[in-house]
């Protein structure tokens, strides 16, 4: 048994708490709200965010960094991906020498195009660390749903190590070196998954929805290659994978928000009804800046951009893609 801190007590830190918890780790679940904390307190459930996924009684909650980072084998990082600098800088005291973090936050950061686990690096490069990702709906997952997702590492050492902690009967983890590769799918991913909730939105079928998704992994694999990622990782767990169950579950906030905002919803009113970080909302500009920086054509990340920030109409931005200039598929 190995103690175990998950920094951020949201849907999916919930839900890995829960896993970590009945793998028989000792854990300590994070919140940065007092309200949050006393709901665990209380309730032993995210009522709000997770509702129906009550916490073994042997977790322990504190909004204390402290407390929480202090003596942990390894440690979650399970907040959103904007709050992720502040939170590393925040435990840049507490961490020892090789601490393991996991990050599983999903986005890049839109003032310096860093990943995750490189802004965790840049506040913390005392620390070892990693990633988890895959397709893995938080609801799901609390529910003990058979859920296949990747560990990447800079070592096979600490991969194996992360992957022995999270598996379980029903989570296989699988291992990888290439976490660039499993960042960028992670992230771009949510900025496809607004424009197929835009579809949606917009009462176009299942025809639109594998087009985007399939053309959409392409745009994405192009950048990460480009990048320096592995084409491979691209059509595994972390990235085609993840990009479906985005695309086409309603667990998936940025899909909820896209068909919102293809219904006519303003940005902030799609994210203030879905009443959840929108992952994508935040990655879109990166990853357009990205694409800018490598010279990657990415006509729907571009689209999305247009329609988030621009003021397009989600229609015309539909059109636009489909009369583009002929090409092959490859």
């Amino acid at each position: 048994m190995a103690k175990v801190s998950v920094i951020g007590s949201g849907s999916w830190g919930t839900a890995l708490a829960w896993l970590l918890c009945n793998n028989g780790h000792h854990v300590t679940l994070w919140s940065f709200l007092k309200e949050e904390n006393d709901m665990f307190l209380k309730h032993h459930e995210n009522t709000d965010k997770l509702p129906g996924v009550i916490l073994p009684d042997s977790v322990e909650y504190t909004t204390d960094l402290e407390k929480a980072v202090l003596g942990t084998e390894l440690m979650v990082m399970a907040v959103p991906s904007p709050a992720v600098r502040s939170t590393a800088k925040n435990m840049k005291n507490l961490v020892k020498d090789g601490q393991i973090i996991v990050d599983v936050a999903k986005g890049i950061e839109e003032s310096t195009l860093k990943i995750m686990t490189e802004v965790i690096e840049d506040e913390l490069p005392q620390a070892n660390v990693a990633v988890l990702s895959g397709p893995s709906h938080a609801e799901e997952v609390g529910k003990g749903l058979p859920t296949t997702i990747v560990a990447g590492a800079h070592d096979a050492e600490t991969a194996k190590y992360i992957q022995n902690m999270f598996m379980s009967p029903v989570f296989r983890v699988y291992t990888s070196l290439d976490m660039l590769g499993i960042e960028i799918g992670a992230a771009l991913k949510n900025v496809i998954a607004l424009a197929a909730g835009i579809a949606d939105g917009l009462g176009f079928g299942d025809n639109t929805k594998a087009a985007l998704i399939t053309r959409g992994i392409a745009e994405i694999s192009r950048l990460g290659v480009e990048m320096g990622a592995k084409s491979s990782t691209f059509y595994g767990l972390s990235g085609i994978g993840d990009l479906v169950v985005t695309c086409a579950s309603m667990h998936s906030r940025n899909r909820r928000a896209g068909i919102l905002i293809g219904k006519g919803y303003t940005m902030q009113e799609a994210m203030d009804e879905v009443h959840m970080v929108v992952e994508g909302v935040y990655s879109a500009k990166a990853g357009l800046k990205l694409a800018e920086k490598y010279n990657v054509e990415t006509p729907i990340i571009k689209a999305v951009n247009q329609i988030l920030f621009d003021g397009k109409s989600a229609s015309s931005a539909v059109m636009d893609l489909m009369q583009r200039v002929r090409k092959d598929e490859v």
